[in-house]
């Protein structure tokens, strides 16, 4: 009413003109108050006509919609919870159904490969795997116990037709399991083996989960023959693996021992030729009488004999060589060395040999010596820096992470005399590429 009077008391101010229009506007706003009044009025005559019995009728019925409103909201609620709870448990089933194949985290969780079955070469195990192969042929053939069903469905009545539909979903069930399988060995790698048993039994679970109306499921003892195929296809893989890894070790050594042997060849061959040139020398001074030109050729002769003697002693002896230990920091940092040896007359042919394009970078050598005994000085430089061994699988990879300065000292207790020994490594290249890199940064800036 406020906001009525309001406005007419504004336009109060309006000018003589619009006392007409004013008017109107004032009997249409009295109109309106005594109807407000009015309908006012009866509402209240209403209520006040209603008895108490019917006002306690008009409680308890605003009652009753306000408890079904909150059983229904209960009701809602309950059900909202058991949605919850379903949608927890298939998402903890869909988590057991998921198989790990990722290759990084597989090979991370693989360490050292266990057998399975230990057997002593790749042979024997293709020899195995062929028979478990004629196995799962004979499981496959009708009544071979492959997959297993309920003999007993009926199609409209007809035993019949009951069986032979029963059968056609046997073959579709196994064929997809066998798919399966098949697939798992041909890309199957050592160390996904377990991930692959795995991924095959909950193949075995679906099918028996799907054809549970029917019964249709795989036999245990079938897929056990199919999971014993996948450990032993593992175990000849990494068996053969292993195998040509040694192969190619042997062949590499094979390699190393021709060039050494070719290199002394050709040193006693030049030794020889030397010497035949001295003794010729030395024939013809004795027919001068050139005493003191002979003692000479001779003491030359002594030199060359003894050189002789050090090629043929050192093609007799397969223990004696160089040891040495290098490093690349360009290519793998300061920490890391290797510790090798070599039965190279020249041992830089070796390590000119190591540092080919393979690396970035050349190999610089820390310490060189020659030994009686070099393989024997050489395995006890291993066992020491064993714990810093790079490679614990591959023995032959003779990186260890350590510094030059750490293992000066086991070499001073094994090698006694050094030819050479350097704690910081040259790496000429790889200090010339930084300082490059440095001046094209400068530039640019």
């Amino acid at each position: 009413m406020n906001a009525r009077v309001g406005k007419v008391g504004s336009a109060r101010s309006v000018p003589w003109i619009g006392v007409k229009k004013f008017a109107r506007e004032l009997l249409l706003e009295i109109d309106g108050l005594k109807a407000e009044r009015d309908g006012s009025r009866s509402q209240l005559e209403r209520l006040g006509a209603l008895s108490v019995l019917q006002l306690e009728a008009e409680r308890q019925k605003l009652q009753g919609d306000v408890a079904r409103i909150g059983e229904f909201l209960s009701g809602e609620r309950a059900a909202a919870g058991e949605a919850l709870a379903r949608t927890k448990e298939e998402l903890a089933q869909a988590r057991q159904k998921v198989v790990e194949t990722e290759d990084s985290a597989l090979l991370q969780e693989s360490g050292i490969y266990t057998y399975y079955h230990p057997l002593t070469d790749a042979v024997a195990y293709q020899a195995e795997l062929g028979q478990i192969q004629e196995q799962i042929k004979d499981m496959n053939r009708k009544e071979g116990g492959a997959v297993l069903a309920n003999t007993s469905w009926t199609v409209n009545g007809s035993a019949s037709q009951g069986r032979a539909m029963v059968r056609d979903f046997s073959k579709l069930m196994l064929r997809a399991f066998n798919a399966e399988a098949d697939n798992l060995v041909r890309g199957l790698k050592p160390y996904k083996a377990a991930a692959a048993i795995e991924r095959l039994r909950k193949v075995s679970e679906t099918i028996e989960r799907l054809g549970k109306t029917m019964s249709i499921r795989i036999s245990r003892e079938y897929a056990d023959v199919r999971i014993r195929e996948i450990k032993l296809t593992a175990d000849f893989l990494n068996k053969l693996a292993v195998e040509k890894e040694a192969e190619r070790q042997a062949r590499e050594k094979m390699r190393e021992e021709r060039k050494v042997q070719q290199e002394m060849e050709r040193e006693r061959a030049k030794l020889s030729k030397e010497r035949q040139h001295y003794q010729n020398a030395l024939d013809a001074l004795l027919a001068k009488g050139d005493a003191a030109g002979a003692a000479r050729i001779r003491a030359h002769l002594e030199e060359v004999d003894r050189s002789i003697q050090d090629v043929d002693y050192r093609a007799a002896n397969i223990r004696a060589g160089y040891v040495y230990v290098i490093s690349n920091i360009g290519s793998f940092g300061e920490a890391l060395i290797k510790v090798g040896m070599t039965r190279r007359l020249d041992p830089m042919d070796r390590i000119r040999e190591l540092s080919d394009a393979s690396v970035p970078f050349n190999f610089d050598v820390h310490a060189l010596f020659f030994s009686k005994d070099a393989v024997g000085i050489e395995g006890k430089m291993h066992s020491k820096l064993a714990a810093f061994r790079v490679n614990l699988v591959n023995q032959r990879r003779e990186f260890f992470r350590v510094t030059a300065s750490d293992a000066k000292h086991h070499l001073g207790e094994l090698a006694g005399e050094l030819l050479t020994f350097q704690d910081v490594p040259d790496a000429l290249e790889y200090r010339q590429s930084l300082a490059r890199r440095s001046e094209g940064a400068g530039r640019e800036v």
